[in-house]
């Protein structure tokens, strides 16, 4: 009878934390798409620095899967570059609706992610990092050499905004051109992170996710009770590519140009900082890791001089790698706060027990 009653009450409160941690998400969920853009409508700036902190938060989420899988990606920028490129082509020589453009730039980069991945997955550690590391200058000097197709050094300059996106004569997305439209971009900013990171958190609580961690510990113990691991290596690696796609896409939307230099070697470096320094224990970590890593650099461009700004970015994140090795989010209470967190549920709990 004893038992029971516990595992009623453990029941019951596993209920109660589930309803509060939805309870959490539903909240931030509104807040960042209602709340901030209603704070901020007038504060072009915040949106712009919000906006771009979120798509480089969705890119960086595609990195951390092939962390999960354990795989050192320095390639995403080549991928961002592909998709960025994709969109500007089919809009501008083609005419084709952005709304159509946005998820074709992350189909492509995930197609070419897959085939490259058949070949290069297969490599591990440091030898994997330096083929994507390459990937990235590849693409890069391939848009360059691209002539009147990529248009070469100076890229395409004039791409058009996004124009209203409309199902069964329902109005969804108004005309860009007609509204406010940094306000705009952080909206879709907004939802493209909110989608992102709920894939990406689905997949890394589901069955897929435990075999992709599985493959981070050990593929040939993976390989032994039956997984395909290629499978599954080139399905993390394509969802990170179609991610890459998918914000090179709304860059280049939202600068309404492209060029060659957009994305570099540096952003792919960076890319897999934001990982590392938000955590990568934690699915949320490349978010707090794009986050506060880009406000920190738009805050030096603002208050500290030129010559110094990259000296004391590079300050920061050397500091938070070694006092944080495991990122932002491995900080934890003070121990004498606990402690009397701990003493304070021990005294309420008593009390309780002294009223029944």
């Amino acid at each position: 009878m004893t038992d029971r009653i516990a595992d009623v009450q453990a029941h019951e409160t596993n209920s109660t934390r589930a309803v509060i941690k939805w309870l959490v998400v539903a909240t931030m969920v509104a807040l960042y798409l209602i709340i901030i853009p209603i704070v901020f409508a007038d504060r072009l700036y915040v949106l712009r620095v919000l906006a771009t902190a979120s798509v480089l938060s969705l890119i960086s989420l595609g990195v951390w899967l092939t962390f999960s899988i354990g795989r050192i990606n320095l390639g995403q920028g080549g991928f961002a570059l592909i998709g960025g490129y994709t969109t500007a082509i089919l809009m501008t020589h083609w005419g084709i609706s952005y709304w159509l453009a946005l998820p074709a730039s992350g189909i492509l980069a995930a197609l070419f992610g897959i085939l490259l991945g058949l070949g290069i997955l297969r490599l591990r550690g440091v030898y994997f990092a330096m083929i994507t590391l390459s990937l990235t200058e590849a693409v890069r000097l391939a848009f360059l050499s691209g002539g009147s197709f990529t248009g070469g050094a100076p890229g395409i300059p004039v791409i058009p905004l996004p124009g209203p996106l409309s199902v069964l004569g329902l109005s969804i997305v108004p005309d860009f051109t007609r509204v406010n439209g940094h306000l705009a971009f952080y909206r879709l900013a907004a939802v493209l992170l909110i989608l992102g990171f709920g894939v990406v958190w689905r997949i890394s609580t589901s069955r897929v996710g435990w075999i992709f961690r599985s493959l981070q510990q050990n593929e040939d113990l993976s390989t032994s009770i039956g997984i395909n691991i290629t499978k599954y290596r080139v399905l993390a690696f394509g969802i990170c590519c179609f991610y890459g796609g998918i914000g090179g896409s709304y860059f280049a939307a939202a600068q309404q140009s492209i060029y060659p230099a957009v994305f570099g070697v540096s952003d792919s470096v960076f890319f897999a900082l934001y990982c590392f320094l938000g955590g990568l224990a934690y699915v949320v970590g490349p978010i707090v890791g794009a986050f506060v890593l880009f406000i920190c650099f738009e805050l030096l461009s603002a208050n500290v001089a030129q010559e110094y700004q990259q000296f004391a970015y590079a300050a920061i994140m050397i500091a938070i790698m070694l006092w944080l090795p495991d990122g932002i989010l491995s900080l934890r209470a003070p121990r004498w706060l606990v402690g009397r967190l701990r003493a304070g549920a021990t005294a309420v709990d008593a009390a309780q027990r002294t009223t029944r």
